[in-house]
């Protein structure tokens, strides 16, 4: 009788055993639940497409480049005018959206914001932010936390809402530019910080000069640098211009900068040349001549005018060296 219990009790140690060796052995074997924006790097197959892994049922849609335009709530007669310029019949592989902080805006207001939403399907609203100059740059942050999690996309093109682009020609020419860590548009080096006025900068201590940063009114950014910064988020530094905030963040990365003189995106337009991929500083009249040239005649410009130097940047000079306006053949 003894011995009989034993061996039951043997049995039943031995399968418990085996029980536990089988739950260890899946719970080894199945991947746990990664939650938040994680993009796949690119693999031979797949040249350089980054897609952000969330569930199918919260993408909104995918996109190899995401033109986000930072917009006004009052301004419904500029993006109208956008919608029938430069993003009128774009190419399939380029969506626009256009970002607008709609916190504590006045009902009306936001009313008529919800039915051009409805009637367009491309506008982006920040619901946790109040329109202002100051908050441009969290308006920025929120714009890239936002895509990171809804949209697939490949790279990120911001753009001034007074800013003509050819997005045609950009989306063809991101074919041949790196596939990732690309910062892409006109830089700057030797700005000093600013100290009064609208651009006023209390809290930059890193330096005397902004680090390099490309000029806000039109830059291109990949996949993997907008999750950068959206993951990084709540521990950046915000400073009060947004392409200065940008540039800071991603000063100590290996990325690739690349200057573009072809990027006209500094405080005043430097004039018109038909290889101008962003034009900044445009009236909604003057969007419209850039359009009808484009159509009448296939290119941007009646004729091509000069209102200031441009530069190449150097890189192996010293910052405070790399911008020397000099050469009149550079657009």
């Amino acid at each position: 009788m003894l011995l009989r219990l034993r061996r039951r009790l043997t049995h039943v140690l031995i399968t418990g055993l085996a029980i536990c060796a089988i739950m260890l052995i899946v719970m080894t074997l199945c991947p746990t639940k990664q939650e938040g924006c994680n993009l796949q790097h690119p693999s031979d197959d797949d040249i350089g497409v980054n897609i952000i892994q969330e569930r199918k049922e919260s993408v909104l849609f995918s996109t190899n480049l995401l033109v986000v335009v930072i917009s006004a709530p009052s301004h419904e007669h500029v993006r109208n005018v956008i919608r029938e310029t430069w993003a009128k019949n774009p190419p399939v592989e380029v969506r626009t959206l256009f970002v607008i902080g709609v916190k504590n805006l006045a009902g009306d207001v936001f009313e008529k914001l919800v039915h051009e939403k409805r009637r367009y399907s491309d506008m982006l609203f920040l619901e946790n932010l109040e329109e202002s100059y100051s908050a441009l740059t969290r308006k920025i942050i929120e714009t890239f936390k936002f895509v990171c999690e809804k949209v697939h996309f490949k790279f990120l093109l911001k753009v001034d809402e007074d800013s003509y682009v050819r997005v045609d020609k950009i989306s063809y020419e991101l074919l041949s530019k790196p596939q990732q860590r690309l910062y892409w548009g006109f830089f700057d080096g030797r700005a000093h910080v600013k100290k009064a006025g609208k651009w006023e900068e209390r809290d930059y201590v890193l330096c005397d000069r902004y680090l390099p940063y490309a000029l806000g009114g039109g830059y291109v950014i990949s996949s993997d640098l907008v999750e950068y910064v959206a993951k990084n988020s709540e521990i950046l530094k915000l400073y009060q211009s947004e392409d200065v905030s940008l540039g800071t963040w991603l000063g100590p990365l290996d990325v690739h900068r690349v200057h573009d003189p072809n990027f006209d995106t500094e405080y005043k337009s430097r004039g018109c040349f038909n290889s101008y991929l962003v034009t900044h500083k445009k009236s909604p009249e003057q969007m419209k001549v850039l359009y009808d040239n484009l159509q009448s005649h296939g290119k941007l410009c009646d004729v091509e005018t000069r209102t200031r130097l441009s530069y190449q940047y150097k890189w192996d000079l010293p910052p405070s060296q790399c911008c020397e306006r000099k050469d009149p053949t550079i657009p």
